[in-house]
């Protein structure tokens, strides 16, 4: 919000909210490194805008006792500050309270940073505010070189342990600050490199390479870096560490980091703050582990612990899906092995849960969670290290999970006591409701369907696509019009895009924390994950599954629920409103001001927005029921009329399939408003240009195919939707309003006698001058009163206007002293507002977000400053005329989160949109009510 109505006088109904991040006074230093460590810290939860997320969450830990690694975090102002003055600038700025924060980290460690002796090593890791899992970068290890890895290796009697850590830091190093990336279709050159090893020595796994093979490995990595940099590897520890920073700071504008930030709504201008802490390993020996776990399951909302681990190493190999993972409690464990197929015995032997191998640790583990979970009153999701059997909690974060585990987690915590109903609501991200509401595939058809292999349901869903094996072919797919599913052995932050444009994600490895899963549960993406019985060639383009081959472009389905993969395309049934989501959409409608309607046009749309729990019709486009093919040539036969008397005759036919389709509406609807909008679009939208299928017109209407072409020519407009449209058409056929007005209430009449409630609203489109309005509202009431007279029956209705004009809107007063009620048209306001085509603006918007000319596509969501400043000005000039005057808003804009949030800000009575768009509103609304009440408070 903007503050924009303070440009209109006497506006004392909204409320500006500076959601910028946090600024020094001009008069006081600022502060860009801030500490913690043994249970001190100079942050807190409260400061994620300056901190970031991991930033304000490490100090929050710190404050409330967890055993967290100390470090300090390196605020998003100073990414900011690099972003804009480059790197020598911001250095300068930090320098001085960067060493400062490693020298309090050395005295709580007991050791230094660079020192051959007893060497501090230390892991750079970025937190934007919002979490942005695998979008920016970590490098871990900083600070090792020849000299200190021996050192280091021989002080803690870990030599093999130290070279391990070395390599990594290299790989990280080439990756993430020289840039070095894998080609499509080509493995990493230091994976590359890894592979040859193991192969060279007959073993399967990173951890059975020997300290020399490691050391050679080194060796191989630093003349990777050598060959395909001009820097290479640094062996100053202090010019890994700047290096690092820098490096997370550029990582905030990579291109997968920009993708999620367009995807999730996150603001280009926020800026990454950069954590610093001391290193402590999971990978020390196997009495060390690392892992992710959850307080619940992100899947489903179940109130189960639950997570995956890993001995004897770094986090990145949980997340990379490079090793099976394995279940941190027993129960877990169980049934992973129920649903893989692995026998008890076997899972006990190659698969032991955390419970088993460590249980004083996982039970900690387990406390911390709790003590998580309770602090923060939300689901966490929680990364953690075990060295040597003591554990330490590296983040915690509010949980990414599915739309059904969102609405259940709120439910759930609502009824344990954990949160008021004003927080359920404000937990629900409308957006994931969609992920409700989705098709998910006939149990009928599943029952039967060829199942090929299994996989763990990383997230649920429905999805069949096509095979692809790689990310820019999945975009390229989707393109076209193509439904895809991206198959990998694991995913990593570069396919984002691919992920983006794929109906479902499949990988061969990994488990439920690997970066697809957490990834896709985000994006409420089907996704199956660590489908070992299938394997991938890249080369070859296919998967194999025993001994049958599926090529790229074949047909599979996954069901992201079960974890079954399906070849063929499944059929789907619809989604039901039930359970939790039913409680909370009663939930939605007990703290909302402002109704949800629908715009429907038919008895099937009717219906299912009343299924969905619309409160009635906020648009019922008349023109749109003229599109059946049976009720289009009677709609021809009047456009081609040449008197008035013919179009009287093929209005006739027009009237009983008007009527007919009205009658449906009401009957749908009983008791509900239902807006109808008059005749709209221009006439020529309703007869081909195509030759072909004039000459099918021609023949249907019995008239010279030369007719129908000079009527085309005769009905084409420089700028149609500037034209011959709207209320335009009704002046100039008055006999169209007449049929148009009495189908309307002759069907609301006859719904009456059916003992129904009917409440008509008759809505004339693309007013900009009051004179316009009263013309057809005259012709609507002459109309009705003959109905009356002929049916001997009454019924109130009214007749109102849609806003889509500005000059309607600078002039709504006037109009209002005639008009019952107005519903804004923002399509059409946005387009005569910004002077944008709808239709053409794909030639140049993108470019305009790319270059942040504007920051959202204003057809998606509602330009405050211009075409909400003309919303605010009409609902203030039509409330000084009655304060009770209704209002209402039709557009796309009406089923926008953001955008309603503004209509409930200017004091709309409700707003209406799609019907499948209708849960989604339902549980803004509420939202923007409780939102603009504490911003009321909060004034007050």
């Amino acid at each position: 919000m903007t503050g924009l109505l303070s440009k209109l006088p006497g506006n004392d109904f909204f409320i500006g909210i500076d959601q910028g991040v946090f600024r020094s006074k001009s008069n006081t230093v600022k502060k860009y490194v801030y500490t913690f460590g043994d249970g001190q810290a100079e942050g807190n939860a409260g400061m994620k805008a300056l901190l970031g997320g991991k930033g304000a969450n490490l100090a929050e830990m710190n404050l409330i006792g967890l055993p967290v690694p100390p470090g300090f975090t390196i605020t998003t102002e100073a990414c900011l500050l690099y972003t804009k003055e480059g790197r020598e600038a911001c250095k300068m700025a930090i320098e001085e309270e960067v060493m400062e924060g490693l020298a309090k980290l050395e005295q709580i460690m007991a050791s230094k940073f660079g020192d051959p002796t007893h060497p501090l090593l230390l892991s750079v890791r970025s937190g934007a505010r919002e979490s942005m899992p695998g979008m920016m970068d970590t490098v871990l290890n900083i600070g090792l070189n020849d000299e200190t890895a021996r050192a280091f290796g021989k002080r803690i009697g870990k030599e093999r342990f130290a070279y391990d850590a070395y390599r990594r830091l290299i790989q990280m190093y080439g990756d993430v600050v020289l840039g070095l990336k894998a080609e499509k279709g080509a493995e990493d050159l230091f994976d590359q490199e890894m592979e040859r090893m193991k192969k060279l020595r007959g073993v399967a796994h990173d951890n059975e390479l020997t300290l020399e093979d490691l050391e050679e490995v080194v060796r191989k990595f630093k003349a990777i870096l050598a060959d395909n940099h001009e820097k290479g590897f640094t062996a100053n520890p202090m010019e890994q560490l700047w290096n690092a920073i820098f490096a997370v700071f550029e990582s905030w504008d990579n291109d997968r980091a920009k993708v999620y930030r367009k995807l999730n709504g996150i603001p280009d201008d926020w800026g990454t703050a950069v954590n610093v802490q001391a290193m402590v390993f999971g990978n020390l020996d196997n009495d060390s582990a690392t892992g992710v776990a959850f307080t619940r399951n992100a899947a489903t909302g179940e109130n189960v612990f639950n997570g995956e681990f890993l001995i004897n190493a770094q986090g990145e190999d949980v997340v990379a899906g490079i090793r099976t993972p394995q279940e941190i409690t027993l129960a877990g464990s169980r049934d992973w092995a129920e649903r893989t197929g692995v026998s008890e015995e076997d899972r006990q032997r190659k698969f032991p849960s955390l419970e088993e191998l460590m249980p004083e640790a996982c039970s900690e583990l387990i406390e911390c969670g709790r003590h998580l979970e309770d602090h923060y009153r939300d689901m966490q999701d929680m990364e953690f290290t075990i060295q040597q059997k003591k554990l330490w909690i590296l983040q915690t974060r509010n949980g990414k999970r599915t739309g059904a585990a969102m609405v259940k987690i709120a439910m759930d915590m609502l009824e344990e006591g954990l949160i008021d109903e004003e927080t359920t609501l404000l937990r629900i991200q409308p957006s994931k409701v969609d992920e409700l509401l989705h098709p998910i595939f006939d149990d009928d058809a599943s029952d039967f369907a060829d199942l090929i292999a299994h996989g763990l349901p990383a997230s649920p869903g429905a999805a069949s696509g096509q095979i692809v094996f790689f990310a820019d072919d999945a975009e390229e797919w989707a393109g076209k019009g193509m439904k895809t599913i991206l198959v990998r052995n694991e995913t990593s932050p570069e396919d984002i895009q691919g992920m983006v444009a794929a109906e479902g994600i499949l990988t061969t490895r990994g488990g439920m924390t690997s970066h697809a899963a957490i990834v896709a549960r985000g994006m409420g993406k089907c996704c199956i994950s660590g489908a070992g019985e299938i394997n991938v060639d890249y080369k070859a383009r296919t998967i194999t599954v025993g001994d049958r081959v599926f090529n790229e472009g074949d047909w599979i389905s996954l069901n992201g629920t079960t974890g079954e993969i399906f070849s063929g395309k499944l059929p789907t049934i619809d989604a039901e409103i039930s359970g939790e989501f039913e409680a909370l959409l009663s939930l939605s409608d007990k703290h909302a001001r402002m109704d949800v309607r629908a715009n429907a046009d038919s008895r099937m749309d009717a219906t299912v927005a009343r299924e969905f729990g619309a409160k009635g019709i906020g648009l019922a486009r008349t023109e749109h029921m003229f599109f059946e093919a049976d009720q289009i040539i009677p709609m021809r036969e009047m456009i081609m009329a040449e008197t008035t008397k013919a179009r009287r005759d093929a209005l006739r036919k027009i009237l009983p399939i008007q009527r007919k389709d009205m009658e449906d509406l009401f009957e749908v609807m009983d008791g509900y408003h239902v807006t109808i909008r008059l005749l709209d679009p221009p006439l020529h939208e309703f007869i081909p240009k195509e030759k072909e299928n004039q000459e099918e017109i021609a023949k249907a209407l019995g008239l010279p195919v030369d007719q129908i072409r000079t009527k085309v020519r005769q009905l084409q407009e420089i700028n149609p939707m500037l034209g011959h449209r709207g209320c335009r058409l009704g002046i100039s056929f008055p006999e169209v309003t007449e049929v148009q007005a009495r189908a309307i209430i002759e069907a609301a009449i006859s719904i009456k006698r059916k003992g129904l409630k009917v409440l008509p609203e008759i809505m004339v489109p693309l007013v900009g001058k009051v004179g316009e309005f009263v013309n057809q509202e005259k012709i609507v009431r002459q109309t009705a009163e003959q109905v009356f007279a002929e049916q001997g029956e009454r019924i109130e209705y009214k007749v109102g206007t849609m806003i889509e004009v500005p000059r309607a809107a600078v002039t709504a007063d006037e109009i209002a002293e005639k008009a019952e009620f107005f519903s804004f048209g923002t399509n059409d306001l946005t387009q005569l507002t910004l002077g944008f085509s709808r239709d053409d603006v794909g030639s140049f918007l993108p470019l305009y977000l790319k270059e942040r000319i504007i920051s959202y596509d204003p057809f998606k969501r509602i330009d405050e400053e211009g075409v909400g400043y003309l919303v605010a000005l009409a609902v203030k000039k039509a409330r000084a005329k009655d304060p009770d005057f209704p209002l209402g808003i039709c557009g796309e804009h009406g089923g926008n989160p953001e955008s309603i949030q503004f209509f409930e800000n200017v004091g709309l009575d409700y707003v209406s949109c799609s019907p499948f768009r209708v849960p989604v509103a339902r549980i803004a609304a509420a939202q923007a009510t409780i939102r603009q009440r504490v911003m009321v408070d909060a004034k007050v």
